[in-house]
């Protein structure tokens, strides 16, 4: 049974040259810490890191023994610069190994699609000692190895290996929001926000600023594993703007 007083965090690791060069998007941080959220863990810190091995054995072992989970997205395809696994393997210390079932479900998948060729036979590789995650999309999974799991870099691909792994890991209560928005420069009600934050030690309000029609405005998030303290703050933050002369709008600006 989870232990929902406790926080559950986890940490990322971006691997690849083209989301540091600007050629490639990465949309997997926004997916990865929802899904984080929903199963009751904090997604804490994000490294994005190139196809180094030194770079990845570094963020490896600085992440993976100061959070609960470490997540990996990038670099496990069947090119020479996919390096992640053997990288990960340097990390921890194992040998890399090609896993029987891995090879498996690739013979099964390549068999109509010209055959388990030696550069697909790679992303059967796995350090030492892992476990397989699901991937119903394109075949070559997902590797977790401890707290550490090892994902694609494709965002659809990724969905579906989180998809597997849903429910499996353990956590606490998910982090529930609510968003209010004013015409306001959050200078102006910083002393404001401090106050109903003080006030209702379970939660969280964070500000964001915006500039649109010429007008200065900010959207202020409030966040809570509690319902009940959720609603609270933000009725208390309602009432305190509307008091101030401040129209609060539900659900943002």
């Amino acid at each position: 049974m989870a232990d929902h007083q406790r926080i559950w965090i986890a940490a990322l690791i971006v691997i690849g040259d083209e989301i540091l060069s600007g050629r490639t998007q990465d949309r997997n941080i926004a997916q990865i810490a929802a899904w984080l959220n929903v199963q009751g863990i904090r997604l804490r810190e994000v490294r994005v890191v190139p196809d180094v091995t030194e770079a990845i054995v570094e963020a490896v072992n600085s992440l993976r023994v100061r959070n609960d989970y470490l997540f990996t997205t990038g670099g496990i395809g069947p090119t020479h610069d996919d390096i992640t696994v053997d990288a990960i393997a340097a990390a921890l210390g194992v040998g890399v190994v090609v896993h029987p079932e891995a090879r498996a479900v690739l013979e099964r998948y390549y068999e109509t699609r010209g055959g388990l060729t030696e550069a697909r036979l790679r992303m059967a590789r796995v350090p030492e000692g892992a476990s397989l995650i699901e991937n119903r999309m394109s075949g070559a999974p997902g590797i977790r190895h401890g707290n550490i799991f090892i994902m694609a870099g494709v965002p659809h691909i990724t969905a579906g290996m989180l998809d597997a792994l849903t429910g499996t890991l353990e956590g606490g209560l998910p982090l529930l929001s609510a968003t209010i928005g004013c015409w306001v420069a959050e200078s102006e009600v910083a002393d404001l926000l401090r106050a109903v934050e003080k006030a209702h030690g379970d939660c969280q309000i964070g500000s964001y600023p915006f500039f649109r029609e010429g007008r200065t405005g900010a959207n202020f998030v409030v966040r809570s594993t509690d319902r009940a303290a959720l609603d609270a703050c933000a009725g208390a933050l309602t009432e305190a703007l509307g008091a101030g002369g401040w129209i609060a709008t539900q659900g943002g600006i």
